[in-house]
């Protein structure tokens, strides 16, 4: 069980320092954005390469931070069953969720996108747009980064669940342990 606690708080840390360092992209975004509209609206001018870094800063964060999201617990959830829950039946819905949803859908994708990503590579795909950026073949890989990145924090996610049905969660950090919705006992309460 110790040995299942390490590796949640590895991809864990993973996770979390990958999402640190790639949510700094959204100031890079804004920076980005707000040239190109100075540019065009203020002196009349248009880079095609300056609208696809922006954009394609925005692909890379969304894809990179994917798994940090989900450490978070920041992805949408249909709260019907899972807010109420006490924490070992939240346990076991992440439990199946992970095993018959997550892990399935990030093999598809992984499995799906690889091969139009090492296409991609093949040829060293650049914009389709005239004077765009080169390297789209390094934006399409974030699609592989977001499949492993979000697979692994989904199996760092089963892993605290079994550790929760177990019995052994003091095993991990406190920050990753299951904690009851304080919200939802004080209205059950009233």
């Amino acid at each position: 069980m110790r040995a299942l606690a390490a590796v949640v708080t590895a991809i864990s840390a993973l996770n979390r320092i990958i999402g640190h360092v790639f949510s700094w992209l959204a100031l890079g975004i804004v920076v980005v954005c707000f040239t190109v509209v100075v540019q065009r609206y203020v002196f009349a001018i248009s880079h095609v390469w300056m609208q696809d870094l922006y954009i394609w800063l925005n692909g890379a964060m969304f894809t990179a931070v994917a798994g940090f999201a989900l450490l978070r617990d920041d992805h949408v959830r249909v709260d019907i069953f899972y807010r109420p829950a006490s924490i070992p039946k939240k346990a076991l819905i992440d439990l199946i969720g992970v095993v018959l949803f997550l892990v399935p859908f990030c093999i598809v994708v992984y499995l799906y996108a690889m091969p139009f990503v090492q296409r991609s590579w093949g040829y060293y795909e650049a914009s389709a747009n005239i004077g765009g950026l080169e390297g789209l073949f390094i934006l399409k890989s974030f699609i592989i980064v977001f499949a492993v990145l979000v697979g692994l924090q989904g199996l760092a996610m089963a892993g605290r669940a079994i550790l929760t049905l177990k019995g052994r969660d003091e095993l991990l950090p406190e920050r990753l342990r299951y904690k009851l919705d304080i919200d939802h006992i004080t209205e059950a309460a009233e």
